[in-house]
């Protein structure tokens, strides 16, 4: 049985976030665990969520009083402590900055990697995918550590511990992924081979503020007041789905296809959670990006007719749109989903062909001004079809 820890911590004070850290760990087994984990000598990277350039505080990130609390835990265990990701839009480095996260990694002398170089690398036995391009850093250290946020997800439904390493590939790389992975299930498929390449080692999740609704960018925050952590990352994402009203896991496609494939524990017989209950923390009223039941997962030979049918779609919030036409450089289709219009009173604004759009849901992910919602078609509606 897996051992996962479910810990309260109501506020974002970095003091509180190493004690429950520390506490969590001991439940695990303490100094022995950790060095498990975290060999004498090693080099360690964390890999928090930095989605995109937002400001301190913004629940699309984790958060830098996390990532700080996390820090003053494993200095005790390595000399050699860095972090990095890459984000969708633009240099990890700058969305470091302006997160705050890179002022704490100066003050505690954590390094900060871009996520620039990438070098190919092979996997034997793989889910989905046998050949990739992985960023060097993510590749070259010892032991990856990820630093998820609890999210609502367009296209995955839920983001976490599973999803976090898509930032292991660099920057435009990722739309490809969406291109070659049109079908979610493939794409989870695909993450649990990305998990495999990089050998992610231990996961602890940022859920002090979680976001619902339009996630992962433009969603809402809630305090659910919640840390998760362990070695299987499955496990962590079961314990965080179910935190927020999926009760049966294997709803998230992520989940589904980890059960499916013996890749991790998912359901929870196979779970020990210590520390908190999850009955104790669960919210009642989070609101979830989707459910189950969504026809465009099902087999490609179907996918044309019931996409178009069924599945939710990208639709603009016209009076935060900005007309930046950032939709348009991060779709991953050629040619484009979306193109920019000019309208009757002179706005340009993006229109979508829904014949072509994958439902990667990119555009509303990396949307800087959050204009773009997930919508349902009316058969969707009338099927309840979310």
């Amino acid at each position: 049985m897996e051992k996962t820890v479910l810990l309260r911590c109501p506020d974002y004070d970095a003091g509180l976030i190493e004690q429950k850290i520390r506490e969590g760990f001991e439940m695990l087994g303490g100094d022995a665990y950790i060095r498990k984990v975290i060999p004498a000598g090693s080099s360690v990277l964390l890999k928090p969520n930095l989605l995109i350039s937002e400001k301190v505080g913004s629940p699309a990130l984790t958060h830098c009083v996390f990532f700080e609390g996390v820090v003053r835990v494993l200095k005790d265990y390595t000399t050699k402590l860095a972090f990095g990701d890459s984000p969708g839009i633009g240099s990890g480095r700058k969305v470091a900055e302006r997160s705050g996260m890179l002022e704490v990694a100066r003050r505690y002398g954590v390094e900060c990697r871009e996520f620039k170089k990438e070098v190919p690398f092979s996997l034997d036995n793989a889910l989905r995918c046998r050949s990739w391009n992985i960023a060097e850093d993510a590749l070259n250290c010892d032991v990856l550590i990820t630093l998820p946020k609890l999210k609502t997800h367009g296209m995955a439904f839920f983001t976490g511990a599973i999803k976090n390493q898509f930032g292991c590939i660099v920057g435009a790389q990722k739309a490809g992924w969406h291109t070659r992975m049109p079908n979610a299930h493939d794409f989870c498929r695909m993450l649990l081979d990305l998990n495999t390449v990089v050998k992610t080692a231990f996961a602890i999740m940022d859920g002090i503020v979680a976001m619902q609704g339009n996630g992962p960018k433009s969603g809402d925050p809630y305090n659910l007041g919640a840390i998760i952590m362990g070695k299987s990352l499955s496990a962590v994402d079961s314990v965080a789905v179910r935190l927020i009203g999926y009760d049966d896991p294997v709803e998230i496609p992520a989940l589904k296809e980890a059960a499916d494939h013996s890749w991790g524990a998912v359901r929870p017989e196979d779970i020990e959670v210590l520390g908190e209950k999850i009955a104790d923390l669960k919210a009642d009223d989070f609101v979830k990006a989707r459910a189950a039941g969504n026809f465009f997962f099902l087999g490609e030979r179907f996918n044309n007719l019931l996409t178009r049918l069924f599945a939710p779609y990208p639709a603009l919030i016209k009076p935060r749109c900005v007309s930046c036409g950032r939709c348009v450089e991060v779709c991953p289709e050629t040619p484009k989903a979306v193109n920019m219009f000019q309208g009757k009173n002179g706005d340009t604004l993006p229109v979508w062909d829904l014949k072509k759009c994958i439902r990667c849901f990119c555009c509303q992910e990396l949307c800087p001004a959050g204009a773009i919602k997930i919508k349902q078609t009316l058969p969707g509606r009338l099927l309840k079809i979310k």
